[in-house]
């Protein structure tokens, strides 16, 4: 930063335009006169020559400015020529340095040619945008709401639903505008209700859940995506949201589970809650019946067809039956059976079940991967002729020195995620007639990092709408999706078997991304469609985007073939805030206080306290000097440190004697192969 030390003598003041400026920025010497650095008015420059800034002179009397000189360069023949030539430089560099000198011209036109390759519009993959929707006010009785219904936090008309009483007026406006904010946090900062928590679909169908409130879209083929349902503001924070298209209609009801609710998710017409303390609870959408029962301590599940798969802290792995669930009713027990249990008795935190097709009278085999607390992933298999011996284990890997977050058994990997920076271990599967063979056996694909930073405060959303994947049907490609920093609004797309980009996003209104998800939505009845991908991103502004994976898997092979590399992801750090953030994913949300179960139509949510979102700030310069460790480490460091914020121009100590050209940050070769 430029020198702001007292001077007792030699302080610049208004002087002829022809004389001569010396300058030292950075340890790098130029000369230049004073038309050419204050040709533009209230600026840096303007400033310092004319006394308004105090200055600090190098040994030969040269101005010294504290900023880097490789930057400075281009500036300076801006300020000649009135012309600019960056090669050599970045354009984020460029356009922070103009705005620290105040050249206003120069910060247009870099932000100008920012804009050339943005669009309010997206580029080809972008295939939708929906509006923030009226966000309901608080229900004053159980018949009416009264007051406007907000939308980005201002007054906007009454939208009717058929969910929604009528308005009783607008008496009292500022009152109840300051009634209607959201509770406080438990750390003490502000909720953002216009902020989307949650996005999940299924088939044709949305659901967005914002701080205390969702809505349901739907789409329909000639007129596009409707809103078709909006719910009453609820009384807590909506942390865990499930969607289902096959049970139309239904009445409003509440279920309460007693316990936090660490997941929710339909198989079948079931709705299926969990809890970590080892409490399940299972609703019928058709008979509305509602049953609770205890377990083991829960710390992973999998579907596949009518059976639910619990994986335990002692190393068990349970099983359900959901489609006798109606007929348990009368007994008020769900059949909770012990299917396997682990050789070392790890605790199974990832689990993933593959059915496959069915080749004989008997039924399909049933292929069963998971991973354990220690790191190991397993593979067992149920023979349809040996049903009554239980699974026989069929492989073992040791690769993982952190838990197992994730697992996903496809017809042609095998996927595993630790908690060390998600960093990812697939496999090859070879197959037999569908079954899984050993002839060859899995074979090593890929190994890398799916870098995902987070935000201990809760910025950037729920936790569990940033969830990275893998996504997708398990017979087809599938993905995750990466979004390095909490306050990102960009998003990278990269295949789940070898980590090569597919295609990456960024918002179009210019609002972090605060939830993300990947909707299979069924083709048109048209000839010749076919269904189609689509990623889905809530902003933090309330808006909803979509983008056409479909058309990003097509062109595979154009986008870059790593992940991120060093330029980009000290791009997206820049974006970070500087508060604590964490790295590692854990496999469990943390406990809330409250929790109670919610069913509306076609979308259930879980409903506890939840964190809180900051204000997002580069981080520090510094950081990218640091030395030792391996990248992941030193990015988590960069960003652990404290909060850092800018500072007017302050003194710099005066140079040594003899200063040459500037440092250079020492070239580090990377350790890992992407993130």
């Amino acid at each position: 930063m430029a020198a702001a030390a007292p001077a007792t003598d030699g302080v610049p003041g208004p002087g002829p335009p022809g004389e001569v400026i010396h300058l030292n920025v950075g340890g790098k010497r130029f000369s230049t006169s004073r038309q050419t650095l204050t040709w533009i008015p209230d600026s840096f420059f303007s400033s310092l020559l004319s006394g308004r800034i105090s200055t600090l002179k190098d040994e030969t009397g040269a101005i010294f400015i504290d900023r880097d000189p490789t930057v400075f360069a281009p500036i300076l023949n801006f300020l000649r020529t009135k012309e600019l030539d960056s090669r050599g430089v970045h354009g984020s560099s460029l356009l922070h340095e103009a705005q620290f000198y105040g050249l206003t011209p120069l910060v247009r036109r870099l932000q100008l040619r920012e804009e050339l390759d943005r669009s309010s519009c997206g580029n080809v993959l972008f295939n939708g945008y929906l509006p923030p929707p009226v966000f309901p006010v608080k229900r004053r009785n159980r018949h009416s709401l009264v007051g406007p219904q907000q939308s980005g936090g201002r007054p906007t008309p009454v939208r009717r639903s058929n969910t929604m009483p009528p308005n009783l007026g607008n008496a009292g406006l500022l009152g109840r505008m300051l009634d209607e904010r959201a509770p406080p946090s438990p750390l003490g900062l502000p909720e953002e209700p216009g902020m989307v928590r949650l996005v999940c679909g299924h088939h044709n169908w949305i659901a967005v859940a914002y701080t205390q409130f969702l809505v349901c879209y739907r789409l329909k083929e000639a007129s596009g995506w409707q809103l078709v349902f909006s719910s009453p503001r609820l009384d807590w924070p909506i942390e865990r949201l499930a969607l289902t298209a096959r049970v139309l209609g239904g009445a409003l009801g509440v279920f309460h589970l007693g316990v936090p609710v660490e997941a929710l998710f339909f198989v079948g017409n079931q709705l299926i809650a969990t809890s970590h303390t080892g409490r399940i609870g299972v609703w019928n959408a058709v008979t509305k019946h509602w049953q609770v029962q205890e377990v083991q301590p829960i710390t992973s599940y999998d579907a596949a067809g009518s059976f639910l798969l619990l994986g335990c802290s002692n190393g068990s792995i349970y099983y359900v039956d959901v489609q006798k669930f109606p007929l348990r009713m009368k007994d008020n027990d769900l059949l909770v059976s012990e299917l396997y249990r682990d050789p070392a008795e790890d605790g199974v935190t990832a689990l993933s079940v593959y059915l496959t097709p069915k080749t004989s009278d008997s039924g399909n085999w049933i292929e069963i991967a998971y991973g354990t607390s220690s790191g190991g992933v397993r593979v067992i298999v149920q023979h349809p002729e040996t049903v009554g011996s239980g699974p026989q284990l069929f492989q073992t890997f040791t690769v993982h020195r952190s838990p197992v977050t994730k697992i996903m058994l496809s017809e042609k990997h095998l996927i595993s995620v630790c908690a060390d920076s998600n960093h990812v271990r697939t496999w090859s599967v070879t197959r037999f007639r569908g079954m899984i063979s050993t002839q060859p056996g899995s074979t090593p694909l890929a190994s890398f990092k799916i870098l995902a930073l987070e935000s201990a405060d809760g910025h950037g959303g729920c936790s569990a709408g940033n969830d990275i994947g893998p996504y997708g049907e398990r017979d087809d490609q599938q993905v995750f999706i990466q979004k390095v920093v909490p306050s990102a609004s960009q998003l990278f797309v990269r295949l789940s078997s070898t980590g090569q980009r597919v295609c990456s996003v960024r918002s179009v209104d210019g609002s972090p991304t605060t939830a993300f998800t990947v909707l299979e939505c069924e083709g048109s009845r048209r000839l010749g469609s076919r269904p189609r991908r689509y990623l889905l991103t809530g902003q933090a502004n309330g808006s909803l985007a979509m983008w056409d994976l479909t058309t990003a898997m097509d062109g595979l092979g154009q986008a870059p073939a790593g992940g991120l590399t060093e330029e980009e992801l000290m791009e997206q750090l820049e974006q970070c805030e500087r508060a604590p953030l964490s790295s590692s994913r854990s496999s469990l949300p943390s406990a809330s206080p409250r929790t109670s179960l919610t069913s509306l139509h076609l979308a259930s949510s879980n409903t506890s306290l939840s964190g809180r979102r900051g204000s997002p700030s580069p981080p520090q310069a510094e950081a990218r000097r640091r030395g030792g460790g391996s990248f992941v480490e030193r990015c988590q460091e960069l960003v652990r440190g404290g909060p850092e914020p800018r500072r007017p121009p302050t003194p710099a100590p005066r140079p040594p004697a003899g200063l040459g050209a500037p440092l250079a940050p020492p070239k580090v070769k990377l350790n890992e192969t992407s993130f």
